[in-house]
């Protein structure tokens, strides 16, 4: 990136060019910073979110915090520190003084020592995290960064270390992105952290009384407290004919890693399903070359998400880019290499990927006699109706205060942050898990942020143009805006966050 043009902060800025709430990026060396002014204090952070280097001086300022135009993480501008996820990490923080009328920004500050008194009220014996996945681990960098000292145990039925899982579908099954970047943490953070990572582990029984798990290899674990963030797993088809074609489905690293294997080789490829997953494979093995046909019964992609005009849109820039469409029609059986579709129509292809859905696996929750109603219940703080047990991620359904009912949502940012606040809880926090849902999906070039949670709705109102890939459109029922899905107006996504989370409709999109 090109910074010659930014002004070095080191020789000073005019104050009376830094307004209250005012961000202005520059360079102090070879470093990129962003200068801020909050009332009278003054701020330099560095100028990149710690999770997919998005610009921060085009996010949005809140308080003494700073959020991500790009998928909305939450940094503090005094210390640096990630509040919210996907940024895990820091952002270094500069020293900044003021010489009567002008600001300098000097030289790095080192990381800040934690708040006095701001040891846990509550330290477990054991921790036990069942799930390798966003909220689990999560859940256990957050009980290491608010101090907790006790054994952590992080149990994982995959075969791979936690994982950027968004990246599965996107730029690495893209041939974007290569296998290092994957990881969200190396070998040595494991061992760092005192963090048990125990792969390949499934959890075969829970005894909720005796507070002990039982393990696939015949060991057994005792905990005081717990977390349940074993996710979804894929719905798969069954299809007559099934045999000679692979059917691949993409949730895990190695998921994504077959469906590259397949198609290294392969000409032609069948995606069942329109979801956001299916399109975003789509999208990726069309940049390897790859001739796809998308097979879905819907009439129009994603429409139950992002209604009639947005799912239209993503379908013409799929079909510019070559996706063919058999839209209103289902795979109804293989023969070899050649699938007949319900209209009678037949395709040939190497391979098929299926994104049709997932479903919360929660069977070892049910054993254990826990509430269970469409996912794990949980109150408030993501505890699950046994004491010391929280839910997180894809199988937990909390009572959000911003729907005014319970929910259960499958999004990479939402486990995060529920795996944030369920470790902080069993650290006696009580702090209300009370987020509001956001997601992204990327299709090619095009990257659309959604806030907020609209399962039903009656009118859509969309401000700006699709066509021009600038817009935001407002999804409401009985007048009141439940999300605001965003392409191209990054910002107002997070204006529109911070109005529901604060209880206020976003108003005009």
């Amino acid at each position: 990136m090109q910074t010659s043009a930014k002004p070095d902060l080191s020789r000073g800025v005019a104050i009376d060019t830094l307004p209250d709430g005012a961000m202005v990026a520059g360079i102090v060396g070879e470093d990129e910073v962003v200068l801020i002014r909050r009332g009278d204090a003054l701020h330099a952070v560095g100028a990149f979110c710690t999770h997919y280097h998005g610009p921060l001086s085009e996010g949005l300022l809140v308080g003494e915090t700073l959020r991500c135009p790009l998928h909305h993480a939450c940094f503090s501008i005094r210390t640096g520190k990630a509040l919210r996820a996907p940024a895990l990490d820091p952002i270094t923080c500069w020293k900044v003084e003021r010489t009567g009328d002008t600001v300098y920004v000097r030289e790095k500050l080192g990381a800040s020592a934690p708040a006095a008194g701001g040891a846990p009220r509550h330290m477990p014996r054991s921790v036990v995290i069942v799930g390798g996945g966003a909220a689990g681990l999560a859940a256990a960098d957050t009980l290491r960064r608010e101090g907790y000292t006790g054994s952590l145990t992080l149990l994982s039925a995959d075969d791979s270390p936690p994982c950027d899982r968004p990246n599965l579908s996107k730029d690495f099954l893209a041939g974007t992105a290569p296998d290092e970047w994957i990881p969200l943490r190396t070998p040595e953070y494991y061992a760092q952290q005192r963090i048990e990572l125990a792969l390949g582990t499934p959890v075969r029984s829970l005894d909720v009384r005796a507070r002990r798990v039982g393990l696939a290899n015949g060991r057994s674990l005792e905990f005081e407290s717990m977390l349940i963030a074993t996710g979804a797993e894929p719905v798969h088809l069954e299809i007559p004919g099934a045999g000679p074609m692979p059917i691949l489905y993409l949730r895990s690293f190695a998921d994504s890693r077959a469906i590259v294997a397949q198609a290294a080789g392969a000409k032609r490829a069948i995606v069942i399903g329109a979801s956001f997953i299916a399109l975003e494979v789509a999208a990726s093995l069309r940049t390897r070359g790859i001739e796809v046909h998308v097979v879905a019964p819907e009439s129009v992609p994603m429409v139950r998400v992002l209604g009639p005009e947005a799912g239209r849109f993503i379908q013409t820039l799929h079909e510019s880019r070559g996706v063919v469409f058999h839209l209103g029609r289902t795979v109804a059986r293989l023969d070899g290499r050649r699938a007949a579709l319900s209209d009678g129509t037949s395709l040939e292809a190497d391979f098929i990927v299926a994104g049709v859905g997932v479903r919360p696996s929660v069977e070892l929750a049910v054993a254990a006699g826990l509430n269970i109603d469409r996912g794990i219940v949980v109150n408030e703080y993501l505890e699950t109706s046994a004491e010391g047990i929280f839910a997180a991620g894809d199988i937990a359904r909390w009572p959000s205060a911003h729907s005014g009912e319970r929910i259960r949502v499958e999004h990479w940012v939402v486990a995060e942050r529920q795996g944030q606040v369920a470790a902080r809880n069993m650290l006696g926090a009580n702090e209300r898990f009370d987020a509001v849902p956001f997601f992204w999906s990327q299709h090619y070039e095009v990257a659309i942020n959604y806030i907020g949670h609209a399962e039903r709705w009656d009118s859509t109102q969309i401000a700006g143009s699709l066509e021009a890939r600038d817009c935001a459109i407002a999804y409401k029922r009985s007048g009141r805006t439940l999300a605001v899905a965003t392409i191209g107006r990054d910002r107002r996504n997070l204006q529109a966050e911070l109005a529901l989370e604060s209880g206020r409709d976003p108003g005009e999109p």
